[in-house]
């Protein structure tokens, strides 16, 4: 009886862990809404610290766009990938989400910053627009600052080629090298 006590609520915690880790890590099922239609209007805040803004209407070309803050643990697996990304010449954006902006600085000094421009999103506004249901998500955004694709979750290799990829090609962006996204997605 003991045993059963003791074990019982580790199982539970594991099983909730897993559940939780496989919802937040999935593709999401179905068509997206917001694929097809113009980016939202956010209430962006300027980011400060002295990197480039993101705002949306003065972006040129397709681009990718990243919601993402220090905090999360997903984000900084996936970092490398958008290193990689950023490394062959793919735009990013991102709008740090919930996260104080010397914790977000700090985050990029210690990894890279794969980011062309950011923006401050403290109080969700924005990511409630884009329709964020949490960290990290990524969009894919072509040149007339429309949503062509989404993934919710990190960003790997494998994401990229079978789920970004084709969006990012479909809306003009440039190749970008497969090996180091296969060696970036390595951990």
């Amino acid at each position: 009886m003991n045993r059963l006590v003791v074990w019982a609520p580790l199982a539970v915690i594991a099983v909730l862990i897993a559940v939780f880790a496989i919802a937040l890590l999935a593709p999401s099922p179905g068509h997206d809404s917001h694929e097809g239609r113009p980016l939202p209007d956010m209430p962006l805040q300027p980011f400060p610290g002295g990197r480039g803004a993101y705002v949306p209407d003065a972006v040129e070309g397709p681009y990718l766009l990243n919601v993402w803050g220090s905090w999360c643990p997903p984000c900084r697996v996936e970092h490398p990938v958008l290193m990689a990304l950023h490394d062959s010449g793919a735009p990013i954006y991102g709008i740090v989400y919930r996260d104080r902006p010397e914790r977000a600085l700090a985050f990029l000094d210690e990894l890279g910053d794969p980011f062309a421009g950011l923006a401050n999103d403290p109080e969700g506004r924005a990511a409630f627009e884009l329709g964020v249901t949490g960290a990290p998500e990524t969009f894919v955004i072509d040149g007339e600052g429309r949503i062509q694709a989404r993934w919710r979750g990190a960003v790997t290799d494998v994401v990229w080629l079978r789920h970004l990829e084709p969006a990012w090609r479909a809306a003009g962006g440039a190749p970008v090298d497969h090996e180091s996204l296969r060696e970036a997605s390595r951990w």
